[in-house]
């Protein structure tokens, strides 16, 4: 424990935010570092329990958090690294984008304000590179197998960094400009400053991870020359065919898919052309946006920062408490109402609310109707909206974006040309190895997983690597 009592000495302290006026100006990150010192206070404030949830029930890569926690408050931040890389490959995007679960099962929550773990955690990583901690390792031995690895999301990042700590030849494959995936194209720039990525990406290369993007496996080059090339493929290719909502006006135009949307923004800050035809941009426009998750609220932030008129997020679901509610106890992730970076910069949430139609004039999508629900309990089943009567509204929009989640993998050559077994829930199947239904083919994060969050795509990457080198063989060298 770094200091016997510090938690009743100090309260918690969380980081500090740009102001919004400044922030909407450009894309930059919303978000100010810590200073050392008050990282090493609410490092303190850990009371090194003696059942820790936080890196059980809370962390899905299983980090040790009060360990971390303690050699943070006594400035041994070498070590603080090295035993936080020892179970999380990149702590950097974690640190910026989990909603830190472990945070919600600190025992210390239950009383009191949790530990800042998600802070301690980026100081620990940000202190790393300034201080040269971290700089290129190259495994002492390099073995004979090649490993190919699809996709350059979190999860394939992960399971590429592991392989090539363990000595195997690693090359990834992605179809876009840039390694990244989801990191560089999906999450916007004022929550990932992607210089961030760009660092660890780097320190890959230099490490001896080969990076090959612009490539569509499948089509510029086959899955005969993988199977032929490589000892194992794993697949990394996320779940991004995205949920539709099919009602009346949905072939209007003016109405995008949400990823869409946001990867084109992201293309535009980096200066990237895009294959869109149509630019997508909602300066002094009505902007709605359906679906109230994260990407939903990146939508809004974007939408915000190009001069929308007005901007609408629309949720169905009911508005959550604003305390923990008995049906989501500690140490569970609790169901309340949270509110992004984005919803403190502008716009209206409305919650229980599900559209009818879409409506439109001339061809293109003018507003919205819709109307309130309720979730009324149900014995057995899922729970199902009920209409409200006299509730309907119409609300005005010329631009809508669909940010309802995705359903599973895309349909391509890549998956589908394989023959790879897919389960009732349209996930890649796999098996224990995380080897799907093809032999020496494997498969990663979202696209198993389903849509889930970043620190399970990094610890599902790292058992599929697990599961890699115990069929080449090398899980015992």
């Amino acid at each position: 424990m770094g200091k016997p009592g510090a938690f009743l000495e100090y309260g918690r302290q969380e980081a500090d935010y740009r102001p919004v006026a400044e922030r909407l100006r450009d894309y930059a990150p919303v978000e100010r570092r810590m200073d050392t010192a008050d990282v090493q206070i609410q490092a303190a404030r850990c009371m090194d329990c003696g059942t820790p949830f936080c890196h059980g029930c809370g962390c899905p890569l299983n980090n040790v958090v009060p360990e971390v926690n303690d050699l943070v408050c006594h400035g041994r931040w070498q070590e603080a690294l090295e035993l936080l890389l020892a179970s999380n490959n990149f702590p950097e995007f974690t640190a910026a984008l989990c909603p830190a679960l472990c945070e919600a099962s600190c025992v210390l929550g239950i009383s009191d304000a949790a530990v800042a773990i998600r802070q301690i955690e980026m100081a620990v990583i940000e202190e790393g590179f300034a201080r040269g901690y971290l700089r290129p390792r190259p495994p002492r031995e390099r073995l004979s197998c090649s490993v190919a690895v699809i996709g350059s999301g979190p999860a394939g990042l992960a399971v590429a960094d592991t392989l090539n700590r363990a000595g195997c030849r690693v090359t990834v494959y992605d179809q876009a400009p840039k390694p990244g995936g989801i990191l560089r194209y999906g999450i916007p720039d004022f929550k990932l400053d992607k210089r961030v990525l760009d660092r660890r990406l780097n320190l890959m290369k230099d490490e001896g991870v080969t990076f090959e993007t612009g490539v569509t496996v499948g089509e510029d080059i086959s899955l005969h020359y993988l199977q032929g090339r490589f000892a194992a493929v794993c697949l990394a290719v996320g779940s991004r065919e995205p949920r539709d909502l099919r009602i009346p006006g949905r072939d209007s135009q003016g109405i995008h898919f949400a990823l869409d949307y946001l990867a084109q923004q992201n293309r535009r800050t980096a200066g990237e052309s895009f294959p869109w035809r149509k630019e997508l941009d909602a300066a002094g426009r009505d902007v709605v946006v359906l679906g109230g998750g994260d990407t939903g609220s990146d939508c809004l932030g974007t939408a915000l920062r190009q001069g929308a008129r007005r901007v609408t997020q629309i949720e169905i679901l009911p508005r959550p408490p604003a305390t923990r509610p008995a049906a989501t106890p500690w140490p569970q992730w609790p169901a309340i109402l949270r509110e992004s970076t984005s919803h403190k910069e502008g716009g209206e949430r409305r919650w229980g609310t599900s559209t009818r139609e879409f409506l439109q004039r001339n061809g293109r999508v003018c507003g919205l109707r819709c109307i309130e629900v309720d979730w009324p309990p149900v014995a057995e089943g899922r729970p199902r909206p009920v209409e409200r009567p006299g509730t309907e509204v119409e609300i005005p929009a010329d631009l809508v974006l669909l940010a309802l989640g995705f359903v599973g993998p895309q349909r391509s050559p890549l998956v589908d040309g394989w023959g790879v077994r897919r389960t009732p829930r349209n996930e890649i199947a796999t098996d224990a190895r995380h080897m799907t239904s093809v032999q020496g083919i494997f498969a990663t994060g979202d696209s198993v997983l389903g849509p889930s969050l970043i620190a399970r795509a990094i610890a599902d990457g790292r058992r599929t690597a697990a599961g890699i080198l115990e069929y080449l063989g090398l899980d015992g060298a």
